[in-house]
């Protein structure tokens, strides 16, 4: 492991591909490519694959029980890089993964396709937490935010060429060539893995798997899920209340737990992992409602086609990325906070922006507002998720490295909840008219904006204290 060093201003982008730190990165950033393209992969060709195999009723389940078993493999993520060791961990779910790959891509039925992807979903999990775990692990600190930048680079690249790949293996070879490209990359994975990641586990306890509460995280996950496809508002209303109790209860139970599967201070108002994980949290819900309607939208209200309602879309990532690499050159600690704070107001600026554009009718402003939204994640996002990482308690970091991914996926799925819960509180579905579409759009938006302000005001209320020392780290 790697102790924080006094040389901040030394550290350079052609330092991830010396030989110290290539393999590291590579594997990182691989493990990130598997989480992004399979997404992508899967979103493209899985219309296909219904037509086909039949299961149109269930064509929502396979994203759903993927994003439930993900979130519930990475709140274990921590716990099984402890008991297991790393690389075990590692090893075990991209196996799982690839066996979730194989048994969807050559599905005779939709069952099979939904086996397929609970599995796919479970393995990601644990390989996305695992990987941010090991981040502090395999870089010193001057490199952290250069890695959280290359990661977004990835997630750049599979947002404009995972659908491509997935169209054109699609149209050309099957809609299974798509969901095999996941093979080569998981095995390459598997390979780095056996090379770079450190076998031995911190922990010399049997493994004790907390069942319960991981049932409960799925459960109160599966509620979220389940409110986007209630008929009424008041069922909706009911899930996600019911979720979010749940999700409180086991983070009360957890802090009990002689075997935690979140840091001790977890959403604590009192601490930088506390403070931050709630902005980690609140970000993904209010920008949820833009992955879900923003392009539905520009298709019904101003005729744009699936291509550039797709480029409008897909702006986020490249400001997210490009911002992402270039504040990652940033090494003083105050303005690294500044950064921090930066990042929700400009989420809440962009969302503000959506409104106003929609609002006169002008798609140049509704872009603005797009790539404001992704710069706001690409000049925080790094440097938020290195500061929980280095403010955990002792013998904590890999808890509160680890449910970084998970959070973001559950806020995601959280905002999409609410996001649908708002757009029937508007009638966004029965909306016909230019003017009741467009008043609808501005409601979900201008809902996700004080969401927003939620975020921006946990990130003024975040007590940046750098750790001079890592206690948990070795030499």
């Amino acid at each position: 492991m790697h102790e924080p060093d006094d040389t901040a201003s030394d550290a350079r982008w052609s330092e991830l591909l010396t030989p110290q730190f290539s393999a590291a990165t590579t594997t990182l950033c691989l493990g990130v490519a598997l989480f992004a393209f399979n997404g992508f992969l899967v979103s493209t060709s899985l219309p296909t694959a219904v037509r086909e195999i039949g299961g149109l009723k269930l064509i929502s389940w396979a994203f759903t029980l993927y994003l439930v078993l993900s979130i519930v493999g990475g709140a274990s993520g921590a716990l099984l890089k402890g008991r297991l060791g790393p690389r075990r961990a590692l090893v075990g779910a991209a196996i799982v993964f690839l066996a979730g790959t194989l048994i969807a891509a050559f599905a005779s039925s939709m069952t099979e396709v939904l086996v397929g992807r609970a599995l796919q979903g479970l393995g990601e999990g644990v390989i996305a937490a695992i990987c941010y775990a090991l981040i502090p692990d395999l870089f010193p600190s001057r490199l952290v935010a250069k890695v959280f930048g290359a990661e977004a680079v990835v997630w750049a690249i599979a947002a404009f060429g995972g659908p491509l790949v997935a169209g054109l293996l699609t149209e050309t070879v099957s809609w299974r060539a798509a969901f095999l490209v996941n093979v080569p990359m998981a095995l390459i994975f598997i390979a780095l893995v056996f090379r770079i990641v450190p076998r031995s586990a911190t922990e010399a306890a049997p493994l004790s798997v907390p069942f319960l509460r991981l049932g409960a995280i799925g459960g109160g996950i599966m509620l979220v899920a389940l409110a986007g496809v209630m008929q009424t508002l008041t069922l909706e209303v009911l899930c996600v209340a019911g979720a979010a109790a749940v999700l409180i209860a086991v983070v009360a139970v957890d802090r009990r737990s002689r075997t935690p599967l979140f840091p001790s201070d977890a959403f604590a108002l009192t601490s930088t992992v506390g403070i931050g994980l709630w902005i980690v949290l609140l970000m993904p819900v209010a920008q949820a409602s833009t992955s879900v309607y923003l392009v539905m939208t520009l298709q019904n209200l101003w005729g744009y086609g699936p291509t550039m309602a797709g480029a409008f879309s897909a702006s986020f990532a490249v400001a997210w990325s490009s911002i992402a690499i270039l504040v990652a050159n940033v090494q003083d600690q105050r303005r690294r906070a500044q950064m921090i704070r930066l990042g929700p107001a400009l989420l809440v600026t962009g969302l503000a922006v959506l409104v106003l554009g929609f609002s006169a009718d002008l798609p140049g402003v509704v872009l603005v507002g797009q790539m404001s939204i992704g710069a706001g994640f690409g000049v925080s996002w790094g440097f938020l998720s290195q500061s929980v990482m280095e403010s955990a308690r002792d013998g904590e970091r890999d808890r509160a490295s680890a449910l970084l991914p998970t959070l973001q996926s559950a806020g995601y799925a959280i905002g999409a909840a609410v996001a649908g819960l708002v757009a029937n509180a508007a009638s966004y579905p029965q909306a016909t008219s230019p003017e009741a579409l467009r008043a609808a759009t501005m409601t979900i938006f201008a809902v996700s904006t004080m969401i927003g302000l939620a975020a921006m005001v946990a990130g003024f209320a975040l007590p940046l204290r750098r750790k001079t020392v890592f206690a948990a780290d070795l030499s």
